[in-house]
């Protein structure tokens, strides 16, 4: 399996990416989960993709071709920022949502 969901990122940068594995990529992915996927460069290292799931699709998060064996701690930076951009819009979502039965909207 070279693919595989992401649970948790640790908040420490040398910290490690917690995941589960996937045997399969034929479902779509949750709302605002990610999914990396790696697999043996032509010539060295590693050819990573990320995706992130939206609501209507699952969409291309980023591509890293011919990373080293390292590679978690290169794209670690931006998973952090997505999960943690993902968790703030859920946040505001929940509180929109809110808010709105509140008003009786």
């Amino acid at each position: 399996m070279h693919s595989a969901l992401l649970q948790r990122i640790s908040t420490r940068t040398d910290g490690p990416l917690d995941i589960t594995w996937l045997a399969a990529e034929t479902s779509r992915l949750p709302l605002g989960r990610i999914r990396l996927r790696w697999e043996p460069a032509s010539l060295s290292g590693w050819d990573v993709t990320v995706h992130l799931g939206l609501t209507s699709a699952d969409v291309l998060l980023g591509s890293w071709p011919a990373l080293p064996d390292d590679w978690p701690h290169l794209i670690r930076p931006t998973l952090y920022e997505v999960t943690g951009l993902c968790a703030a819009l859920a946040f505001a979502t929940d509180a929109l949502n809110r808010s709105n039965r509140l008003a009786g909207v």
